[in-house]
């Protein structure tokens, strides 16, 4: 009876330090970050005042709270809102801001770091709102080529996703046109 006991306990002993062997031959699974950048043009603008900070027109407002909408639909979740410091970007950016309850980030698109700003948003979503200049260049400098031109000035309805995981980068040119105007 004692060998058997024996010749049991070494077995369940081999069995075990088999199974660490295996545990510590296997690589740990390496899981990449994934960071989601949205980025628009701002909604559709006042061009009857002579200045160059026009608030909305009433259906650029209702483009603000559409594109809210489309992300909460589409299960977007912001981690970071970004807005250049006019008016109609962020009276565009606000609507999405307060539904992930978030302040908005003034950022200067011609004054940015793009290596500090991929460094403090790695992992998260972040929606960008610029202009129709901006926003195909910032989206340009994210993804590294010259791939998208300026937005034409009518043009509201444009919604560029980069995605960059590991270092893959892909990124999409999507026309949401929320209702017709």
């Amino acid at each position: 009876m004692k060998n058997v006991l024996s010749i049991l306990l070494l077995f369940i002993a081999f069995s075990c330090g088999k199974a660490q062997t295996k545990q510590e031959q296997e690589p740990p699974i390496k899981v990449e970050e994934k960071t989601s950048y949205y980025l628009i043009r701002h909604a559709e603008k006042d061009r009857t005042v002579d200045t160059n900070n026009p608030d909305l027109l009433k259906k650029g407002q209702e483009r603000a709270q559409k594109w809210a909408e489309y992300f909460k639909t589409n299960g977007i979740t912001f981690d970071a809102v970004y807005s250049t410091n006019y008016k109609r970007t962020k009276q565009t950016a606000t609507p999405t801001a307060k539904q992930n309850k978030l302040d908005l980030i003034i950022y200067k698109p011609f004054k940015i770091n793009l290596h500090e700003f991929k460094a403090k948003t790695k992992g998260q979503t972040v929606l960008i709102v610029g202009h129709s200049d901006t926003t195909p260049k910032f989206v340009n400098d994210l993804i590294g080529e010259d791939k998208y031109t300026p937005i034409n000035d009518r043009v509201n309805s444009n919604l560029f996703v980069v995605t960059i995981t590991g270092t893959e980068i892909t990124s999409e040119l999507l026309n949401i046109e929320h209702y017709k105007l």
